[in-house]
């Protein structure tokens, strides 16, 4: 394209051509290199003019454009003279003077020193150098070179495939050569503008990303690979779908952690610890709920006499419950067991994120614009539902006279769920420990002969006093109906008995057991595509029926949701604890050949068959217990109602596996209703547990 000048006169047009080529022997086209076009005064004498020393006085641009893809730029419309031609990247290059005659053209040959090349060479997946033409299944390695002055500003750009194997000139790429047939490769040098030698008021302003390059092309010709003869015997086998790593897998293991640590035997360990023979071992274990407990101890005061036992009892268990709830604070993750954990499940582990500690802060949210406190995701979004509440700093008791959010409730939800103590209310725990202390104070049974009349406690025992201490203490618990309206009001599930006053509910989840049983039974349509390698499984049901069930819980969590579950769990762990004591062996007769996994277990049990209550073992209950308070907290505590890929559903099915599968054969084994499959019955799904329990225990006293 040429360029028109204003000329004085009817002189005839000049014309200057620049080609501009790299100064090695290849002489590979620069394009895209911009050319400053300046034109010598009319006195000017070229004798003993040097390029090199910079641009002579009187010479004025003309004009500057860039070189085509053949490395061309043409100049025209010009009156006879002196030129003065320069190539303004880098490497810094001599202008080139010429004098081109009125009607005449001139053509400029520009060099600068670049010297890029390229060579390849052939090599096996093996890394051994080969001598023959290419084959599939090679790997073609490359060599790239420059002038030395210029390793520090030029740009490469590889053909797609080739992998830099290392930093510094000369650099070399690998491509792996996947398929037969003719391979065309382009290699890109990029040079940038050599601005320090060519100031924008002497040469012009190009733009500001404006790169010279030269193109190498390596094309190979890739031949078959030669076939393998093979012998013997072929194993082909497929693995399943590997997923995505979501930031909420580590809430989940903190979630399974913290739910394991509160489980009734590491409960009995810390008791035991505490005030057993065992206090003076391993004085590094629980010591943070033992620091709590020495907090605590001297504040819950009871007004009655010779309760200190109990006090104690029940200022410890306090102490286990809140420290290990609040997992949250600061996880206590197992970087071995954990990452295992996720390998069964063939599940994304960690050391991507440097650790399982780095993944679940980089999963938390800040609180505030500061952020030096950071919360769950899902609690993140109900904060900002509310921008206008200040969150209190502290966590002292003259926080709740203030208003406003407490920033340990935000920052360090007590995970527990209250349907960890309905299934075991539902297990006759509760109704266990009543039946005790009402024959302690000597009230009869309403079964004639009384199954408990040989139970005599002994004051010289420690349960006795234990015991006395847990009736004075009657009035500080819950009771049965307190418990019974917050059941409904979580999950829309009650009791069923004599015990049960007529209930007026406020405010009932009445989806709630319909859209959990139809999430559970999607998990096992899910598990059964998950487990046919030659299918991937569809988890968008499963996040689907998530996102309803996390909708039906946060409507049921308010009111006493923030101190009901945790109160209820304390006063059933104490429940246990007294059960667990070896003076019931004198007075329940228990299966010593049946393997209870607590020992609290088999006592409820034994009290089960002598008062003619349901056959069912407790062992189903408290699985229902255990594994439905973890499935619940890694829904309640999720940002579903955010999620709209179906990794994190599939992540969570598959997480949660054991827990699912487990939930499901010990209702089966409670109720008698069948979860796994895959058609449903909707009036058994909506149908209380206590109704279904009630119809099973009707139908064990008709055989009986």
């Amino acid at each position: 394209m040429s360029t028109q000048f204003d000329n004085p006169g009817d002189e005839r047009k000049a014309s200057i051509v620049v080609q501009v080529n790299d100064g090695n022997e290849q002489g590979a086209a620069v394009r895209h290199a911009h050319i400053a076009l300046h034109q010598a005064p009319r006195d000017f004498d070229p004798e003993g003019f040097e390029a090199a020393g910079g641009l002579p006085a009187g010479f004025k641009l003309l004009d500057q454009q860039p070189t085509d893809e053949h490395g061309r730029r043409s100049f025209g419309g010009l009156r006879g003279g002196h030129y003065l031609l320069t190539y303004l990247h880098v490497p810094t290059t001599a202008g080139r003077l010429v004098r081109v005659d009125a009607g005449g053209t001139a053509t400029v040959h520009l060099a600068p020193d670049i010297r890029a090349r390229v060579a390849t060479a052939i090599e096996s997946e093996e890394a051994e150098r080969l001598s023959r033409p290419p084959r599939a299944g090679d790997v073609a390695v490359s060599t790239l070179d420059i002038a030395r002055n210029l390793h520090a500003t030029v740009l490469v750009s590889p053909p797609p495939g080739a992998v830099r194997l290392q930093e510094g000139w000369p650099a070399h790429y690998s491509s792996f050569l996947f398929n037969a047939g003719h391979l065309r490769r382009t290699w890109i040098f990029r040079l940038p503008l050599d601005r320090g030698h060519h100031p924008a008021k002497d040469y012009g302003t190009p733009p500001t990303n404006a790169l010279a390059e030269i193109e190498h092309d390596d094309d190979l010709h890739v031949a078959q690979k030669l076939p393998v003869p093979i012998s013997g015997h072929i194993g082909v086998s497929l693995t399943r779908t590997e997923t995505a790593s979501t930031g909420d897998l580590s809430l989940w293991t903190a979630i399974r952690s913290g739910t394991e640590a509160l489980q009734f035997n590491n409960y009995l360990h810390f008791m035991d610890l505490l005030f057993g023979d065992d206090r003076q071992a391993a004085p590094g274990r629980f010591s943070a709920e033992r620091k709590l407990f020495h907090q605590i101890k001297n504040k819950r005061l009871l007004p009655f006499s010779d309760t200190d036992a109990y006090r104690v009892l029940k200022a410890a268990t306090e102490a286990f419950v809140m420290v290990n709830c609040a997992v949250l604070r600061s996880p206590d993750f197992d970087q071995v067991d954990d990452n295992d954990y996720l390998a069964r499940r063939d599940l994304p582990g960690f050391e991507e994120h440097g650790g399982i500690d780095a993944a679940f802060e980089h999963y938390l949210e800040p609180l505030g614009a500061q952020g030096r406190r950071r919360v769950l995701p899902y609690l993140a979004l109900v904060r900002r539902k509310l921008p206008d509440i200040a969150v209190l700093q502290d966590d002292q008791d003259s926080d709740n006279l203030r208003v406003g959010f407490l920033q340990d409730k935000l920052g360090n939800p007590c995970l527990v769920e209250l349907i960890w103590s309905y299934w075991l209310e539902e297990g006759m725990l509760v109704q266990t420990m009543n039946a005790v202390t009402r024959r302690f104070q000597n009230i009869r049974s309403p079964s004639t002969p009384d199954p408990l009349a040989n139970l005599e406690i002994d004051p010289l025992r420690p349960l006795n006093n234990m015991l006395w201490g847990y009736l004075q203490d009657e009035q500080h618990r819950l009771t049965v109906n307190r418990r019974n309206y917050e059941y409904d009001h979580h999950y829309g599930i009650r009791l069923q008995g004599r015990a049960i006053r007529t209930m007026r509910m406020a405010d009932t989840r009445s989806q709630f057991l319909e859209s959990f049983h139809h999430l559970l039974r999607l998990c096992t349509v899910f598990f059964k595509q998950d487990d046919d390698t030659t299918v991937k499984a569809d988890a968008f049901p499963v996040l689907n029926a998530l996102k309803e069930v996390h909708l039906v819980m946060s409507q049921g969590a308010h009111n006493q949701f923030g101190d009901l579950p945790s109160t209820a769990r304390i006063e059933m762990l104490m429940q246990q604890w007294l059960l667990a004591r070896p003076e019931f062996r004198e007075f329940l007769p228990t299966r010593i050949m049946v393997a209870y996994p607590e020992p609290w277990m088999d006592r409820v049990d034994a009290m089960k068959k002598l008062q003619g209550w349901t056959d069912t073992s407790v062992v189903h209950f408290r699985n229902l217990a255990i594994f439905g308070e973890q499935l619940l907290l890694g829904i309640r505590y999720g940002a579903w109602s955010e999620v709209f890929e179906s990794s994190q559903a599939f992540n969570w099915a598959r997480f949660w596996r054991p827990q699912i599968q487990g939930y499901n054969h010990a209702y089966r084994a409670a109720t008698g209703v069948e979860l796994s499959g895959e058609t449903s019955d909707k009036e058994a799904d909506a149908m209380l547990p206590s109704l279904l329990l009630q119809k099973r225990l009707a139908a064990q006293q008709r055989s009986a």
